[in-house]
């Protein structure tokens, strides 16, 4: 299921970002088993980017195909599908809900590959098992953000997209769930794009984009 991007310009980037970026205007082709790192400073669209691709936004000009069908044709239902079975995004924002504890929270995926380890054996990688029962609205945001990968992780998906997803760990949990992240996607010969600040971090090798 490769995606392929092409002139694509979303609103309201501006012109000269557009013409400096790696993205933005250019025509590219990522396919199944890359691991592509999209990196740019705050503002420049790398959330905009993942959403796109996702099917959450659609102001933008160009062309973004996921499959053989471009993003805007694709129904509600199979966006659902999609979201379901193909892509798990991790967003920025991590989308817990905070009333309810860690462990309902990754009991609340529509699917779960049967595949991926038990959300007991990330989370404790992780060094958050202990952590299970409380309620999110307690955690701190690294905490949240690790128990936000493991939900994304335990999905079927033949596309990972990740939002700055170790943006709130410290050096040695970012290297553990590196390694979580790699695994479980070398596991499902799947594709993984991820958004960081800056080019360095604990995921190496791949193609590297600046936005």
């Amino acid at each position: 299921m490769r995606i392929h991007l092409k002139h694509l310009a979303p609103e309201p980037v501006s012109t000269p970002l557009i013409s400096s970026s790696g993205v933005w205007g250019e025509e590219l082709n990522l396919e199944l088993g890359q691991t592509v790192q999209v990196v740019a400073k705050s503002g420049k669209g790398k959330s905009t980017l993942l959403h796109i691709i996702y099917g959450l936004r659609s102001d933008y000009e160009g062309i973004c195909k996921i499959g053989e069908i471009e993003a805007p044709s694709y129904s509600m239902n199979q966006w659902l599908d999609l979201r379901a079975n193909k892509l798990s995004l991790l967003f920025q924002d991590l989308r817990l809900f905070r009333n309810l504890s860690a462990r309902e929270n990754l009991e609340l995926l529509p699917r779960i590959d049967p595949e991926s380890p038990g959300f007991e054996v990330m989370c404790e990688r992780l060094e958050i098992t202990h952590l299970l029962d409380r309620k999110v609205a307690t955690l701190s945001l690294g905490q949240c953000q690790r128990f936000a990968l493991v939900r994304c992780l335990r999905k079927p998906f033949r596309w990972l997209l990740l939002d700055e997803p170790f943006s709130h760990l410290d050096e040695v949990i970012a290297r553990e769930a590196a390694d979580l992240i790699q695994e479980s996607v070398q596991a499902k010969e799947a594709g993984l794009i991820f958004t960081s600040l800056q080019p360095e971090g604990p995921i190496s090798g791949g193609t590297m984009l600046y936005l």
